[in-house]
Parts: C-alpha cells; structure tokens; sequence
C-alpha cells in the first residue's frame, strides 16, 4: 500500500491545496495531509487547521488530516509513508523547495519527494493573499472551500 504525506501549515486550506491532493489521491492509496503546528504566527491555531482541513476534504474517501509538531521526515516515518508531496506554482518554489528536499533527503534517504502542481485556475493562489483578500473584504468564494470562507469571516468579524 503507498501511502503519501502532503504537509504544510494550510492557514488556510485552499482550492490549490485541495487540487494537489486530489492528484494526488490518484497516485497514492492513502495521502496524509500533515498540518504543521508551524510557526507562531499562523491565523488560526493548529486545531482549528485540521479542523477545517477536515471538513473541506470530507468527500475525499482515501484522505486522513493529522496534525503534526516535529520534523516532516520523521512524521512521515512514523506514519508509515514513503512519499512527500510538495506543491509548487511557480519557479519562484523552487529554490526553497529544492532546499528542503536535499534536507529531507539526508535526514531520510528511504523517503522520496514529489512534486505537483495545482491546475491552471488555482496556480496564483496562496494562504497568505486569501487572508490578505479576506481582511480587506474581497471574495474569495472562488478560492477555498465555503467552510474556510465562513471560519475567515467568523475570525474577522466581518
């Protein structure tokens, strides 16, 4: 059974992210979307992201969110996966993603890294300029899933 791990902080989750891991769910028996406790900075608390991650890729059967506060590689191993899916929009990723893909791969030689990127429509979208429209009041119905609009608002109070 392949099993794959799809990380990052989603603060929130998106429709790119979402697309990723549809792709993914092609590829992979199960994919593991791993939410980073991340920086302390983040908009919503880690709880609140597997929450909403939850609830916004509940019509996808071979998903399973966990929340995760140690090094990517070794929550994957303890998870059982082989694979780390990285998204990537733009060439502006990849330096930073090469970086941590040669990290990964000397702390974790066993576990390989893939890349994919989201369709045409959701290339541009990113956490950070969702809440940036959001803040401001932008629609962003277009962007992420009803539930995170709502959670957005709630949080703004707007």
């Amino acid at each position: 059974m392949k099993k794959a791990l799809y990380a990052g902080t989603f603060d929130p989750i998106t429709y790119g992210h979402i697309d990723v891991i549809s792709r993914a769910t092609k590829i992979f028996n199960t994919v593991l979307i791993g939410v980073s406790a991340g920086p302390k900075n983040t908009f919503f608390i880690q709880k609140d992201r597997i929450r909403i991650a939850q609830q916004a890729l509940s019509d996808i059967a071979n998903v399973e969110v966990l929340g995760f506060s140690s090094l990517l590689v070794d929550f994957a191993k303890k998870q059982g996966a082989t694979t780390i899916i990285r998204g990537m929009r733009a060439v502006s990723d990849f330096d930073y993603e090469l970086q941590l893909t040669l990290m990964n791969r000397k702390l974790a030689p066993d576990i390989e890294t893939i890349f994919l990127m989201p369709s045409e429509q959701y290339i541009f979208i990113s956490s950070s300029l969702v809440k940036e429209i959001a803040s401001l009041g932008g629609d962003i119905s277009h962007l992420v899933p009803d539930i995170v609009a709502q959670e957005l608002r709630k949080k703004l109070g707007t």
